[in-house]
């Protein structure tokens, strides 16, 4: 299970072109998904059966809100490893499926189980996500060395969200400069 942890800081192209199964033409988003990777690392995501891991275990409402309003299956996501020696991008991989109810939250056994969230009124949601494909580490350092990402979500001071949107042209130039 990849995603965030209640208890710490955080939870999130290009080899031979990954292709995206949501056509071009619509409104594609694109996200850098945060996980910790003694959790579930990209590794781990591309060993899952076809690449595919539930996103559960994020506990913040505006991250939760991107995942159930906002995302949708196609959209690109940056892979980002979290609350590690060397923070950084570490894949790619697609959103896979709509948001569904978080199971976890109903797991007593869970680390992440809630006891306000009811069945007929879930309060988490998460949402499966497919890696596509590993890449070199790119370090939060060599993120903010570039200028054309200054106004990138991640970078902004304070910032600990473990979701959070990524523009299309910060995507493009990470892709095509970076990775």
């Amino acid at each position: 299970m990849c995603g965030g942890h209640p208890r710490k800081n955080g939870r999130r192209m290009r080899a031979a072109r990954v292709t995206f199964t949501k056509s071009q033409t619509t409104s594609m988003a694109y996200w850098l998904m945060k996980s910790e990777p003694d959790e579930c690392s990209i590794d781990d995501a591309l060993a899952a059966p076809r690449g595919t891991t539930p996103w559960t275990g994020v506990r913040n409402y505006q991250a939760r809100n991107f995942m159930r309003d906002r995302m949708r299956p196609g959209d690109g996501v940056l892979f980002y490893h979290s609350s590690c020696a060397e923070p950084g991008i570490a894949g790619l991989a697609e959103v896979a499926s709509t948001a569904y109810p978080d199971p976890t939250q109903f797991q007593r056994a869970s680390d992440y189980f809630d006891p306000k969230a009811k069945r007929d009124a879930p309060r988490w949601f998460c949402v499966d996500v497919r890696a596509l494909r590993k890449t070199r580490l790119l370090p939060l350092a060599e993120l903010r060395a570039h200028k054309a990402l200054a106004k990138m979500w991640l970078l902004r001071p304070g910032n600990r969200l473990s979701i959070t949107p990524v523009s299309d042209s910060e995507w493009r130039y990470i892709e095509a400069k970076l990775l």
